[in-house]
């Protein structure tokens, strides 16, 4: 749920820093350069929030953007940040280069690309999981309809409840992070019509690092009869899957596939494909649709379940152990993949 409900925003992977941190500019120690592809054709920059590491979140983004680069014949280049000081450098640094698209990823780079936007009406961006608030003609921005998913993550738990009871421990309690709750509540209801629905905030001073009241949250939950349980606390979804596991419930994940972290407790996860938003991203903006706000969702491949997913059977999720929920899932996808089924999103009322 990129902090985000990536659970990055969910940026829920936590994040290793690997390798050694080079400079860019006068004290950017936290910043780790990668470059790739030294073609003849156009060059892409892509600066991270954080270190990729073991980031599957950014790895996809990073993958994205060579993948573009490969596509023409291109060079790609990868500033890794790791605090709000680096990110700055790192968002100047690239600018310097004059790329031809600078990509960044996550909603801590909306006001340094807005500014750098005004200062530098020729140069390219494309803001990923995020937009400025203002709109430019120079910035793109592609962005992520994960109430879809998360409507059929809840429709999982619907079928899957043996108490009736599905609930969600969510990071605050705003539009944005409701994506990750109200939709879960909803799914469950279309599967199963008299289930029940709770949600929990983390809330606090580190409500997207704090892994233990979310646990408390959870926990909260489960003592109170809930057995499936969305987790969208970020980084703090770790303590949420503790608490599943040991009272026997079963917890969903977010951004990408969390079941390694906890096998025969998360059932599935809401997946964003950053991918594929990086690499049509690009395509749009060379294509002289700079300036436009994309949305991906089920239809546009950029949202989906680990369970939709080929590799289901070796993902360690729950779900893949019930392949009748599955086709259950499936026939919900591709009724709001044609437009007969419509989830509401939070974040738009």
């Amino acid at each position: 749920m990129s902090r985000r409900p990536r659970t990055r925003a969910l940026r829920l992977a936590a994040t290793v820093a690997t390798g050694a941190l080079l400079a860019t500019g006068c004290n950017a120690a936290a910043a780790k350069k990668e470059e790739g592809g030294q073609g003849a054709g156009p060059a892409f920059t892509l600066v991270t929030p954080d270190a990729v590491g073991q980031n599957d979140f950014l790895k996809l983004s990073v993958d994205g953007l060579k993948t573009a680069a490969k596509a023409r014949s291109g060079s790609s280049r990868v500033y890794e940040s790791t605090d709000a000081a680096s990110r700055q450098q790192n968002v100047q640094a690239a600018v310097d280069a004059e790329p031809a698209v600078i990509v960044l990823v996550g909603f801590e780079f909306a006001d340094l690309v807005a500014r750098q936007a005004e200062a530098h009406p020729d140069q390219k961006f494309l803001v990923v999981d995020a937009c400025t608030g203002k709109t430019y003609p120079n910035v793109s921005c592609a962005v992520f309809r994960e109430h879809e998913a998360v409507f059929l993550a809840g429709a999982e738990a619907g079928l899957l409840t043996k108490s009736g009871k599905v609930g969600a421990v969510d990071v605050i309690d705003t539009p944005q992070f409701r994506r990750y709750s109200d939709p879960f509540a909803a799914g469950a209801r279309a599967t199963t019509p008299s289930s029940e629905a709770s949600t929990r905030f983390v809330g606090g001073q580190s409500p997207f690092n704090d892994s233990a009241r979310a646990k408390e949250q959870a926990n909260s939950l489960i003592s109170g009869g809930t057995d499936q349980v969305m987790a969208a606390a970020a980084a703090g979804n770790y303590g949420v899957f503790e608490a599943a596991k040991a009272k026997g419930a079963f917890a969903y994940g977010v951004d990408v596939n969390q079941c390694p972290s906890a096998p025969g407790t998360v059932v599935d996860n809401v997946i964003k494909k950053t991918d594929v938003a990086v690499r049509k991203g690009i395509e749009q903006v060379l294509g002289g649709q700079a300036g436009a706000t994309a949305s991906y969702g089920l239809k546009e491949g950029g949202i989906s379940l680990t369970g939709l997913e080929e590799n289901v059977a070796g993902s360690q999720c729950v779900i893949a152990q019930h392949p009748q929920v599955l086709d259950r899932v499936k026939q919900l996808r591709d009724q709001i993949v044609s437009g007969e089924l419509k989830v509401d999103d939070p974040a738009a009322k």
